[in-house]
């Protein structure tokens, strides 16, 4: 490590490698640098600054009004950033969690006026009959204390497995959340209206069913339910300006997808994939089917797509409207460009960076990026020319 200007910078080579245009295919530039030097990427130059490297599995960032930044860590525990460093005290009256293989405390996010209403919301895996599930709750800050703690809604029915949990969680600033849940490893739950697994739900922000849900009505239907035919999707956006939720989901070996989201739509997992089974074998011969939505962009091979934001700040004009993508196994973010909906090109870079867990935009405009082994919290800043 090294440290200037009361920074630190990791000393991690990284490598901007590759560019794909709609055919895929990829554009080679074996430049290497180092986090802290000035990054030439395709559309801008960059630096990376390393708020911390003390993380132990982070998962979830969330950004306060007072500048602290929270960041949730998978055993069970959130960490605090202030004024750019880690500090000693961790938040207390974290409720527990079901700590079992992807399972534990994952999502954070504040309420878009919490300045009013002092609302906080976490996804975390919850134990209970069965295993775990998926929950989603809210709760205040009172000095470094959660109070007024309550849980809004549990994914059903609990499992024992120890995968595919899902849980972003993303606003609509309409009074609505939408959060994600994995199919738990049970392929056949994406498909079954009648469970909350492998499907995308929507809430109103009080834990209540919103009367306007696609299967409110719809016998055996659970009516939380906003879209379904989903494998794990761990990365979640929603575009004010349009009104468009995106997700992007893990496939299995091969098939991570980036889709538009939408209301009542079937997008398919496990009857069509891009992906197979780990042992090589086909999870299907299909790809496409009627009545089954195709995603906007897949990896094949997979990148282990976990965390999505889209850049709508001003810090980063030559990516505006661009997502950006974390790879848990690739170990890379990557940049991608969409236009009226379809995919128009990706950008691979910090190749190398580590397990990238989420990246979001904070309220400073600035992208942050949380990567596991090692536990970083990384901060990209445009380089002036």
């Amino acid at each position: 490590m090294t440290l200037r200007n009361g920074i630190v910078y990791a000393s991690l080579a990284l490598s901007v490698l590759a560019c794909s245009d709609k055919n895929g295919t990829e554009k080679t530039n074996t430049e290497t640098t180092t986090v802290g030097a000035v990054i030439e990427s395709e559309k801008l130059k960059f630096t990376v600054d390393t708020l911390t490297d003390k993380l132990d599995n982070p998962w979830g960032i969330a950004f306060l009004p007072d500048g602290r930044i929270l960041v949730t860590e998978k055993k069970g525990e959130i960490r605090i950033i202030k004024d750019g460093k880690l500090l000693d005290e961790k938040i207390e009256n974290v409720p527990a969690v079901y700590d079992h293989g992807q399972g534990g405390l994952l999502d954070i996010i504040v309420h878009p006026d919490y300045a009013n209403n002092g609302w906080i919301y976490l996804s975390y895996a919850k134990p209970g009959e069965g295993g775990g599930g998926t929950t989603i709750a809210r709760t205040k800050l009172n000095g470094n204390a959660f109070t007024d703690f309550q849980d809004l809604f549990s994914a059903k029915p609990f499992a024992d497995s120890e995968v595919h949990f899902g849980s972003r969680i993303v606003f609509d600033g309409q009074g609505h959340i939408f959060f994600s849940s994995g199919e738990r490893g049970t392929k056949e739950n994406a498909q079954n209206l009648g469970n909350h697994l492998g499907k995308v739900l929507r809430l109103n922000e009080d834990g209540t069913v919103p009367k306007d849900n696609p299967f409110v009505n719809t016998a055996g239907a659970k009516p939380e339910i906003w879209s379904y035919g989903h494998r794990n999707p761990q990365g979640l956006v929603y575009d004010k300006a349009t009104g468009e939720l995106w997700d992007a989901e893990h496939g299995p070996k091969g098939g991570d997808e980036l889709n538009k989201v939408e209301k009542g739509k079937n997008y398919g997992w496990p009857v069509i994939t891009y992906g197979i089974n780990y042992d090589g074998t086909p999870i299907t011969d299909i790809t496409a089917k009627e009545g089954m939505e195709q995603p906007v962009w897949y990896w094949v091979p997979s990148i282990a797509t976990c965390g999505l934001t889209q850049v709508t700040s001003d810090k980063y004009p030559n990516w505006k409207n661009n997502f950006i993508v974390g790879a848990l196994a690739q170990t890379h973010i990557a940049r991608v460009e969409v236009s009226n909906g379809k995919y128009v090109k990706h950008e691979k870079l910090l190749d190398k960076v580590g397990r990238v867990r989420m990246v979001t935009q904070g309220p400073d405009g600035y992208v942050y990026i949380a990567t596991q082994s090692p536990g970083m919290l990384l901060k990209i800043v445009p380089a002036s020319n």
